[in-house]
């Protein structure tokens, strides 16, 4: 479906809406920014832990929105205006519910479609994961593999496997919007090649019609 009809199907009403989101879970979320408005989205965090925020404008005119965020204590990290994307880090994390704000409010005619994704990097293991391997290690008694060793390979091959995942939803954000500009310029070129066409056929008819007025006499010559 083309863009452009994706944002008419979504259009709502002007509202400031907030929505959490889990503890310490990597997410991402398109949502539509309705004109003149602004929406925030809270996500909890616990004490030290890494959160990474990146976010991108997909579609509506302008391809851009105003950014905030605002930590649990009250104070406002990033103030963007009228950006088109952003990546912003907070290292370390308070205790409690930052606030992620998004802001169209400068904009009365056009909705803005907006991606954005929240990295949380926790710097302490889940101790129940650590108390199963160390269960599974006095139980086995395995003596040919080095069960730390494996563990330690899974969870980086499993980090590159977020990463890379992580990685492939930005671009799939990208060419979303690419493919929205793409739409729009192509509307735009066809409706001016329509108008020029039909200009140019109006002046050819204009001037054929002189034509044949010029040579159309209705005085006739007697010999």
């Amino acid at each position: 479906m083309p863009a452009s009809v994706q944002l008419c199907l979504m259009g709502c009403m002007t509202l400031t809406v907030g929505l959490a989101l889990g503890p310490n879970q990597n997410m991402e979320f398109t949502f539509m920014l309705p004109a003149g408005s602004t929406e925030c989205f809270y996500q909890t965090t616990v004490t030290s832990d890494t959160m990474e925020v990146e976010y991108q404008v997909i579609a509506g005119s302008g391809l851009d929105v105003g950014f905030a965020l605002i930590s649990p204590s009250g104070y406002r990290l990033v103030s963007e205006f009228r950006t088109s994307d952003g990546i912003h880090m907070v290292d370390p994390t308070e205790y409690g519910d930052y606030r992620l704000c998004f802001d169209n409010s400068f904009s009365k005619m056009s909705e803005k479609m907006v991606f954005f994704k929240v990295i949380i990097n926790s710097q302490s293991e889940t101790p129940g994961v650590q108390e199963d391997w160390a269960d599974f290690t006095v139980s086995d008694r395995m003596v040919d593999y080095r069960l730390e060793e494996i563990r330690g390979r899974m969870d980086s091959v499993y980090r590159r496997l977020e990463k890379s995942r992580q990685v492939q939803t930005v671009l799939r954000a990208f060419e979303a919007r690419d493919r929205y500009l793409l739409e729009d310029n192509l509307w735009r070129v066809s409706f001016w090649s329509c108008l020029n066409l039909l200009v140019i056929m109006g002046v050819a008819a204009t001037q054929i019609y002189t034509l044949k007025r010029l040579f159309d006499g209705t005085k006739r010559v007697s010999t």
